[in-house]
Parts: structure tokens; C-alpha cells; sequence
């Protein structure tokens, strides 16, 4: 009797795009008006390699709808500006990368990169190894046996909190996300509540706290989107050239990629089974 052979579980690469591009933003690297786009293409491949991914995801924004209608002054507090061209670059980012990169391109025009992120990783595939590359914390509520957080500026896994993170974040809030959080409560003090049910039902009971700990807590869980996977906006390119790649690149002159053909040939290499593999993905 033949034995079957066990198929192999997925690697899958979850990449946050905006995060991505911002940290590329703020590099050191300065290349005039490209310093975002080289910094990003610079970046991307060593993440590629690092993980060895059979597919790779880059996740991009959509309007988080739902959170502004209960909190018209979420994320208010953030200042944009364009001195630098950044939103000429970013889409310019995100046009090599449907054009000629082997990733599965994805956005809700609804919701928020993150709910997005977090529905791959628990639902499309929850039965795979799932690696996340985000300095955002949120994803710390998803962290799991098969579903590992990466931090691209610290460069290291992140660890399952003890206690619950969604619930804490309610209490202590999140000032990059303008939400407040319950009044009087910090780190010390939320981990003390959520380490005992009853201390944290009766401070719960008082003064509207609960109120507020919902409302926080609507805002920082991730939204089921199982009923939106309709509307998931997929780009997927499987007609690669690398040629044409390349002379894009040189017109941007980044000569540090494609200077040499061999440090050239170790650039697309890294993409070349993303390629076999989402070619295979029929």
C-alpha cells in the first residue's frame, strides 16, 4: 500500500502596506525625489527572503467607516503633509508592485488594512503558518500558534500578552488612533482590573465606564468581514517581466539594485517561487 504524502502547510506572508511605505518614508537612505520608492524596494526583498513565503500579501488602505461613524475623530490628530511627494510615490509603489511583483494586492474600500489583515490570517488561512510584518500592535490580539506578529523597525517577533489586549487597550486607550481612554486608568492599573472579573465588573458599573470601555473597544477589535469577501478589491499579476522591471529601476538610477547583474539576479531570485507558486494558484 502507497502511502499518501502529507501536504505540506502554507507560508504565508502578510505584509501591511501603508506601514510598509511609511517606514520607507523615513528611512535614512536619500535618493532626491525616489527616496521612498528606492527605500521601499531596497527593503522589501530582504522580508521576502527573511520568511520564504509560498504567497505573500501586500495589504492596502480602505476608509474604516464604521469606526468614524462612531467616532468622527478617529485618527484625527494625525498631521499628513506632501512636502516630500510621498503620495505621488506611494502610488507609484503600489504600480511596480501590481505591474511586476508576483503578491497578492488586496483592499476593502470600506475597512481599514488591519480588519483586512486580520481576516486572511484567521479565516482564509487559518490552517496555515501566517506571519504578519507590521509595527502596529493591534495584531497582537490575533497572535497565535500559527499566526506570528513580526516588527520590521525593532525586528523581532512580538509576544501574546498575558492578559487580554483588546480589552486593556479599552481602558488605556490609543493616542496614535485619537481614542481615549477610560478616565484615570493606566497600564499598571488596567492589567490589575482585567486580572480580577469582579474588581473589573464593579469598575465597569461606575460612572458610564462601560460606555466608554464599548465604545473602545468597538474601535480596536478587529471587524468580521466573512460577509465582505465580496467586496475584497484583488490584484494579482501573472505575467511577470523582470526586464521591464529593471529599466524602471534604472530610470530611477537605483544602482544599488541593479548595478550588478549579480546583486540584480539575487534581487528578482527572492521572488522567483512567489512567482511558480501564484502562477500555480489556479
Amino acid at each position: 500500500m502507497v502511502k499518501k504524502k502529507k501536504k505540506s502547510i502554507m507560508k504565508v506572508l502578510l505584509l501591511d502596506g501603508y506601514n510598509l511605505i511609511y517606514r520607507s518614508r523615513y528611512s535614512r537612505m536619500n535618493k532626491g525625489d525616489y527616496s521612498t520608492i528606492f527605500n521601499f524596494f531596497r527593503s522589501l526583498r530582504p522580508l521576502v527572503e527573511k520568511f520564504d513565503p509560498d504567497v505573500c500579501y501586500f495589504v492596502l488602505e480602505g476608509i474604516p467607516k464604521k469606526r468614524l461613524e462612531i467616532s468622527p475623530d478617529y485618527k484625527g490628530q494625525r498631521v499628513y503633509h506632501d512636502k516630500d511627494n510621498f503620495q505621488s510615490q506611494k502610488k507609484e509603489i503600489i504600480r511596480l508592485l501590481k505591474e511586476y511583483f508576483p503578491f497578492k494586492i488586496i483592499k476593502h474600500n470600506d475597512y481599514e488594512c488591519d480588519d483586512v489583515i486580520a481576516h486572511i490570517a484567521t479565516q482564509t488561512h487559518h490552517n496555515e503558518n501566517v506571519t504578519i510584518v507590521s509595527s502596529d500592535t493591534d495584531f497582537i490580539q490575533i497572535i497565535s500558534n500559527n499566526i506570528k506578529l513580526y516588527n520590521p523597525v525593532r525586528k523581532c517577533f512580538l509576544e501574546k500578552t498575558e492578559y487580554n489586549y483588546v480589552d486593556w487597550k479599552s481602558l488605556v486607550g490609543d493616542k496614535s488612533d485619537n481614542i481615549i481612554g477610560v478616565n484615570g486608568i493606566g497600564n499598571k492599573k488596567a492589567q490589575k482590573l482585567l486580572s480580577n472579573k469582579e474588581l473589573l465588573e464593579k469598575f465597569l458599573i461606575e460612572e458610564n465606564n462601560r460606555e466608554k470601555f464599548n465604545k473602545n473597544k468597538f474601535m480596536i477589535k478587529f471587524h468580521d468581514l466573512v460577509d465582505e469577501e465580496k467586496n475584497f478589491i484583488l490584484s494579482e499579476n501573472k505575467n511577470f517581466n523582470w526586464d521591464l522591471l529593471k529599466k524602471e529601476f534604472i530610470n530611477f538610477e537605483f544602482n544599488s539594485i541593479i548595478g550588478k547583474d549579480k546583486s540584480w539576479e539575487k534581487y528578482i531570485q527572492t521572488f522567483k517561487s512567489l512567482e511558480r507558486n501564484i502562477n500555480n494558484d489556479d
